[in-house]
């Protein structure tokens, strides 16, 4: 069958930096792509503005999280097929995975945006800024079924082992994005910025498409949309899918923690999740590509290639956040300061990157063990893990903590323990998942 690179004869370390770096670099798009609606909206609407876009976005949050994880099951099922040769059935699951996905995302814009206020109240949100994060809300989930077909077929050309379209379709989505919004947003405020991401997203589709039918990786067929073909997507999709929205979920809980403080607090908080991304991204990268590599590995049965994978992807994955967390560190200040200009926020973001540090390190070790067990199909076990992580340990001792003398240090400190904690639990599942993995298929 088709494919860009070839995992299973390849050079393992040629082949890991051949996948991981358009990667890498889209996520870094997809960093700019969402700072570039930070940044214009605190420094055009001010520290009010960039609240309400914090509180906002951490439904938005939840959503890309929903379409991740779809794309995510989608890119484990049709990995293994490709590692089976099989094409008619890659095809029919593409096919599945496109129409499923299609009217799902119509679902859950219908349901949201019919319980917005509610949901807004839920966040605690505070009265000075709940117009503005509804204005937003309403406008973006328009665009939504776009974000979704969007993200499955990135997925699916992963699965072929290109990674290139989305390095490609970030750099176009980010461009457009970054000319549009301070237009959009002098002329409509917040909701400018919900606009022109709306926008944005509607063109990235587009071009995906004629990406596709460019490449002809598959054929798209909906032969296959059966009672069979969609209960084997729900049941790889749905824990993937869940696993994906646990951290968002966890996000959205610390926001309705911190709505407790004051609009400084809240800013900063906001500042905190958007330089995380800096040190995400790397991992989220070295995690889909793995999950690509391993599942096409798993297919063919080749578990000698996916040990090879996994030590490399451990060596490069701690250097790479070594170095980040280190220049995060060193810089915090004046990151903060690029995002909303006042020196209370910036300090705040600073005391609490320098609490959770080494927390990031972390990350990249937790995701690329989760990879391994997504990759060979344990969704489910990866899926207990992320629960574990970010609902079991982090919110419990978040809640506790920010109500003591410590206030909002307290959730720096429950977030960092999550992070140890999580490295643990993920190492030791893995490699227990990866024995049984292997007998099963024998």
């Amino acid at each position: 069958m088709k494919t860009k690179i070839d995992f299973l004869n390849g050079s393992t370390g040629k082949s890991l930096f051949k996948m991981v770096m358009p990667l890498f670099m889209a996520t870094v798009l997809m960093l700019a792509y969402t700072l570039v609606d930070s940044i214009w909206v605190g420094n055009l609407l001010g520290e009010a503005g960039y609240a309400a876009l914090t509180t906002s976005g951490a439904v938005a949050l939840i959503l890309y999280a929903l379409t991740s994880g779809l794309g995510t099951g989608t890119s484990i099922l049709v990995s293994q097929l490709i590692g089976k040769n099989d094409r008619k059935k890659t095809d029919e699951m593409i096919g599945t995975a496109i129409a499923s996905s299609l009217v799902f995302s119509l679902v859950v814009i219908i349901v949201l945006e019919c319980f917005l206020n509610r949901i807004l109240i839920t966040f605690n949100t505070p009265q000075e800024i709940y117009n503005d994060a509804k204005d937003y809300l309403a406008i973006f989930l328009l665009g939504f079924s776009a974000i979704f077909i969007y993200m499955q077929l990135t997925s699916i050309f992963r699965s072929f082992g290109d990674p290139m379209f989305q390095m490609k379709g970030m750099l176009f989505g980010t461009l457009i994005n970054a000319v549009a919004d301070p237009l959009f947003i002098k002329a409509f405020g917040i909701s400018g910025a919900a606009i022109s991401t709306v926008v944005s997203n509607l063109l990235c589709l587009l071009l995906a498409i004629i990406y596709g039918m460019k490449k002809s990786y598959f054929v798209l067929t909906f032969k296959g949309v059966n009672l069979k073909n969609i209960s084997l997507f729900l049941k790889t999709v749905i824990p993937a899918s869940i696993q994906n929205c646990i951290p968002a979920i966890s996000s959205m809980i610390m926001v309705i923690l911190v709505n407790r403080f004051d609009v400084t607090t809240i800013a900063a908080y906001g500042v905190v999740k958007n330089v995380e991304n800096i040190l995400f991204y790397p991992a989220m990268a070295m995690s889909m590509a793995l999950i690509t590599i391993i599942g096409q590995l798993y297919g063919a049965k080749r578990f000698d290639r996916i040990k090879d994978y996994m030590n490399a992807a451990i060596k490069s994955g701690i250097a790479v956040e070594l170095v980040l967390t280190g220049l995060v560190l060193l810089f915090a200040k004046n990151i903060s300061l690029a995002f909303v200009k006042e020196r209370a926020v910036a300090e705040i973001v600073s005391h609490g990157l320098k609490i959770i540090g080494i927390g990031y390190i972390c990350y990249m070790m937790t995701s690329i063990f989760s990879a391994k067990l997504s990759g060979a199909g344990k969704v489910k076990l990866s899926m207990i893990l992320m629960f574990a992580y970010y609902i079991l340990i982090r919110v419990p001792l978040a809640s506790l903590l920010i109500r003591t003398s410590l206030l909002l240090d307290g959730m720096w400190i429950a977030i960092l323990v999550s992070h140890l904690a999580a490295t643990l639990i993920a190492y030791i599942i893995s490699s227990k998942s990866y024995s049984e993995s292997e007998l099963s298929l024998i």
